[in-house]
């Protein structure tokens, strides 16, 4: 019975997925864990009250698979170990994520610290607002053999990182682990998240290629949109600037080019949105996978929190893999999750699956009785 799920994997995906319920982790993750502090509508220079959210790109999508989906995930990250680490601990607790830590005491004076992102949400025409404090950031600090790898990976079916953490964190690090993951039979993602200001300091666009391509030569799922596949691995493309936002041609008329250079990916998804206004987004998603080219239906969005929802999409994603979906329904869990997560405050679900499911299906806004 193992082997034929796992046959059906390869099947679909293209994947040598190891079959749910033989290892103890569905999912693993490694990426720093931070605070959000944001303000809500009112611009952050006038507030004089936040929420805290916990977040971390790479966090979000074990997060999500736990407390939405039901998978058994796991975390790899620094704790430091004052009030501030003690919270964010609570909270990665709260959603169901096992935590596999390197802790870090802080001084009382300069850290090691948990990183901090400060957030509005913006309104209307107002854009919303993001900047970050990273200074003596714990997860920047974190090197090959913190982990014993070769005692977690073989209890994981999937291992997933990303850009945001690779902008900050140790190359060789994160090398290291992508190698063991594949040697001990995970599949391997990585979301893209190119941010040009968190490699401003580390060599700007020409380093940002050069260790994102090393990556990609160990990732099975790729994360990220035309204009990612274009600046992050430099593969040349249509001017995006030149389509509309929710033409997805540009987008697979890349993936020839993105799978002659990384032969191993046999997925590649991301999401597609056409902003009108700050809290009025259109909203879809496509996916290449094993071959097959697939988009998700359009749909108008109000949107509260945008922050989290391309994390949202890739989770319903991955679960549909994971759980052995045929490929367009994992597109459209994906789809379906990430605008859920856009009607909330915060970077991680509050959706439950059977909500996903019927939004997948068609569902509509109607009150359920």
């Amino acid at each position: 019975m193992a082997d034929a799920a796992k046959n059906t994997a390869k099947d679909l995906y293209g994947l040598d997925l190891a079959p749910q319920g033989s290892r103890e982790f569905d999912f693993i993750s490694l990426g720093g864990l931070i605070q959000r502090f944001d303000s809500g509508r009112k611009p952050y220079r006038k507030a004089h009250s936040v929420d805290i959210h916990v977040s971390g790109a790479e966090f979000n999508p074990a997060a999500n698979l736990s407390d939405c989906f039901r998978l058994n995930t796991a975390v790899a990250t620094a704790m430091v170990n004052y009030p501030v680490g003690h919270s964010i601990d609570t909270f990665v607790r709260s959603m169901g994520v096992t935590p596999f830590y390197k802790h870090f005491d802080n001084n009382g004076v300069d850290g090691p610290n948990m990183a901090t992102v400060y957030s509005d949400q913006g309104c209307g025409i107002r854009p919303p607002v993001v900047f970050y404090n990273r200074a003596n950031e714990a997860a920047q600090m974190l090197r090959v053999g913190d982990f014993d790898w070769d005692a977690i990976f073989p209890r994981c079916r999937w291992f997933h990182t990303g850009g945001l953490f690779t902008a900050l964190g140790d190359e060789e690090f994160i090398l290291d682990a992508m190698k063991k993951a594949k040697e001990h039979g995970c599949i391997v993602s990585y979301d893209l998240n190119y941010r040009a200001l968190l490699w401003k300091t580390r060599g700007g666009l020409e380093k940002a290629q050069a260790v994102m391509n090393k990556l990609c030569n160990y990732v099975d799922v790729l994360v990220g949109n035309e204009e990612e596949l274009q600046k992050a691995l430099g593969i040349e493309g249509a001017d995006v600037e030149k389509h509309s936002k929710l033409d997805p041609t540009a987008f697979f008329s890349m993936i020839k080019l993105v799978t002659e250079r990384f032969p191993k990916i046999k997925v590649v998804c991301c999401t597609l949105r056409e902003v009108i206004n700050t809290n009025k987004h259109n909203w879809s998603s496509v996916a290449w996978i094993n071959g097959q080219n697939l988009t998700a239906p359009t749909r108008e969005l109000f949107v509260n929190d945008r922050v989290g929802g391309g994390d949202g999409f890739a989770s319903g994603m991955f679960y549909g893999i994971l759980t052995g979906r045929p490929p367009a329904e994992c597109l459209r869990l994906g789809w379906a999750h990430g605008a859920l997560l856009t009607t909330y405050n915060g970077d991680t679900t509050m959706a439950d699956i059977g909500l996903v499911e019927g939004i997948a299906a068609g569902g509509s806004a109607r009150v359920q009785r």
